[in-house]
């Protein structure tokens, strides 16, 4: 079957402004999106980030592979098309849920930098332009593979799995990320503690 473009649609906005729906839930919404290779450490904080947030009665979600690969795309493979297409559908459901004044904590590989700034891209061309805090979630290739907590390494350096970001396939590092967190340095709860006290200093989230 080949997919098609959809026509003769038009965008009917709702109702309620972005000012006014951050004013009734009392913080603005954004995109947190950690990036890094597998084992750096993005879905552990995300999830930590997320409770922490929850805990502060502040909206937020966590978009992760466990959550997207298994529905939205579970249609896409591993090939660089499909990378593509994977972060390209991760950036619209981040947006959907930054415009709806919640915190979209996105945890995923990301490897290239060009699929990652258009998703920055379509933060800044939305009305009014919603903030896209890329968090470099970085960790020496020796120390994840030290980690490899499902073995994934390992497999990809005895060939049994294909283009493995890292070892068989490239990963870009941010080269301006707005968070920079090495967690061979800092442990989980001073990572959480940096990107909340960013949140803060941008007056996304009220201080506390």
């Amino acid at each position: 079957m080949t997919a098609t473009k959809a026509t003769n649609i038009t965008f009917h906005p709702g109702a309620v402004t972005q000012e006014e729906r951050a004013q009734l839930l009392g913080q603005q919404g954004a995109t947190v999106w950690f990036t890094g290779l597998s084992a750096s450490g993005k879905s552990t904080i995300a999830t930590a980030l997320e409770q922490a947030l929850l805990n502060k009665k502040l909206h937020s979600f966590r978009l992760d592979g466990d959550n997207v690969r298994f529905g939205l795309n579970k249609d896409l493979g591993f090939d660089p098309a499909s990378r593509v297409e994977n972060i390209r559908r991760i950036g619209e459901v981040s947006l959907l849920f930054a415009s709806s004044c919640s915190l979209a904590l996105t945890a995923f590989i990301s490897p290239y930098i060009a699929d990652r700034e258009l998703a920055r891209e379509l933060h800044a061309k939305h009305n009014p332009p919603l903030p896209f805090i890329e968090v470099f979630v970085d960790a020496p290739i020796s120390v994840v593979e030290q980690r490899d907590p499902k073995g994934l390494y390992k497999k990809a350096r005895a060939g049994e799995i294909k283009e493995f970001t890292g070892i068989s396939a490239p990963y870009e590092a941010p080269e301006n990320p707005e968070i920079h967190i090495k967690t061979d340095e800092v442990d989980v709860t001073q990572a959480v503690e940096k990107v909340i006290a960013y949140l803060e200093e941008k007056g996304i989230i009220p201080a506390q």
